[in-house]
């Protein structure tokens, strides 16, 4: 009956640091952001290189667009 005793108490002290832990954890933020990491893998790395390459590609046609807009207002 004396082991009972001693299991109970032992289980409820590690449930307790568990809680602590839990509990500093959370408000450091640890467990902010659960979505990115399950997303994340699910993209392959080439295709995050294509979408950055198109990025860049829209990025300069603005770029060559704005350019020609200036060009347009300097000779009116």
């Amino acid at each position: 009956m004396d082991i009972l005793y001693l299991m109970i108490l032992c289980s409820v002290s590690l449930a307790a640091i568990f809680l602590v832990v839990f509990i500093i954890n959370a408000r450091k933020g640890q467990f902010e952001d659960d979505e990115s990491p399950a997303v994340r893998i699910l993209f392959d790395s080439g295709e995050i290189k294509e979408k950055e390459e198109t990025d860049n590609n829209k990025n300069e046609d603005e770029k060559e667009k704005g350019e020609n807009n200036k060009i347009e207002e300097k000779s009116e």
